[in-house]
């Protein structure tokens, strides 16, 4: 095997990179046009752009000039993210003795690694991320040293990978279908006078007096002409679509009908006792925070979509139900609201923990049971 000599720069730069992206989930940014520098990103820690620079600054001039730079990129990378704040760690390895680090520069951090032994000995890196003192690569040698990091990182980027398709290649899509299906076959039945309409909207009065409680269910798969049937059953498919191959079907069936359920209970409390609620369009806008829930996850790399379409969409259909007197615009608020915090229970594989489960628990409950108190006490 031929030998490889690596320098104290290389080195460095392997174990932080090493570091990052085994053991703190950090991914690589593609930034064009810079050289020697790598780009890290991980948007749920406290630096979620971590830049590691070995270009050689001699003076606080072409420092300088390095934040002026850095600053750009930042703003781009920003963008991609949807973040207001994007805190960014820079690890400056090749830096000349006269040059000042310590710069006040807003959400950005400078700070030097000169030698290995900064990695496990005291040194402002080790303050901040101190477990990377026990990041031990073996390696008897240099190219020895080097084919242990590469495959620990393409191990961890695989597995990275290996979720990624899985989240996102095409399933089979049943819960979808099956509730377009079942609300065509409702509305047929209803309007054939087979099933009176009436008996099954939602209505505060008659759920909190007459205790019908299957009103709050019944009355999401209701809708009182074609025209609402065919637009409400459009736009699950779009949406339906795209969310279940994402969250898989099972959770998608949480999330419509817990958002349907608080869509139904906000629209109760809201609404005088004459108004007969009906529709999916609360469990739909539902899935669309359910999807906004998702995409803010994976912004990096569906921040056009969100901004663009999904965003755009839910904002001009709450303008229009808030110009429209027939439209029950505090139902789409509802089910806005249970898709976000249904969203939070049934979480996003890779992506959220047991913490977020467990606070999307207590939010909808507290939500669910403050409604009904409210539908008890109008």
């Amino acid at each position: 095997m031929s030998s490889l000599n690596l320098t104290k720069i290389d080195e460095i730069t392997m174990r932080l990179i090493h570091y990052f992206i085994t053991k703190e989930n950090y991914q690589p940014i593609v930034v064009k046009g810079l050289d020697n520098e790598i780009w890290l990103e991980n948007i749920e820690k406290p630096y979620k752009v971590i830049r590691i620079s070995s270009n050689y600054i001699h003076n606080n001039e072409q420092l300088d000039y390095d934040i002026f730079k850095t600053k750009a990129v930042v703003k781009q990378i920003k963008r991609k993210m949807l973040s207001f704040k994007t805190n960014t760690l820079n690890i400056l390895l090749n830096v000349g003795d006269n040059v000042n680090v310590d710069k006040n520069v807003k959400n950005m951090e400078y700070i030097t690694v000169n030698n290995v032994s900064e990695l496990t000995e005291k040194s402002k890196v080790l303050e901040l991320f101190p477990a990377l003192k026990n990041d031990e690569v073996e390696g008897s040698n240099d190219m020895d040293f080097f084919l242990n990091v590469t495959q620990d990182i393409n191990e961890s980027t695989e597995k990275k990978n290996k979720l990624y398709e899985k989240t996102f290649k095409k399933k089979r899509i049943v819960v979808t279908y099956a509730l377009i299906v079942l609300n065509i076959i409702i509305y047929f039945l209803s309007m054939s006078g087979i099933i009176d309409l009436n008996l099954f909207a939602m209505n505060g009065a008659l759920v909190s007096d007459n205790h019908e409680w299957w009103r709050i269910i019944t009355s999401m798969f209701f809708h009182g002409s074609i025209i609402h049937l065919f637009c409400n059953m459009y736009s699950l498919y779009v949406i339906g679509v795209e969310l279940e191959t994402v969250i898989g079907k099972w959770k998608f069936m949480a999330v419509y009908l817990i958002s349907g359920i608080v869509s139904s209970l906000l629209s109760g409390v809201i609404n005088g006792e004459l108004i007969y609620s009906i529709g999916a369009s609360g469990a739909i806008f539902g899935l669309m925070a359910s999807l906004l829930y998702f995409g803010n996850h994976y912004r990096l790399y569906l921040s056009n979509i969100m901004t663009h379409q999904l965003v755009p969409i839910i904002l001009i259909n709450l303008a229009i139900g808030f110009s429209l007197p027939y439209i029950d615009n505090w139902a789409h608020i509802g089910g806005l609201v249970g898709g976000l915090f249904s969203s939070m229970i049934v979480g996003i594989e890779g992506k959220t923990d047991k913490k977020d489960t467990i606070n999307g628990i207590i939010l909808t409950t507290i939500l669910i049971v403050f409604l009904i108190f409210m539908l008890f006490n109008k």
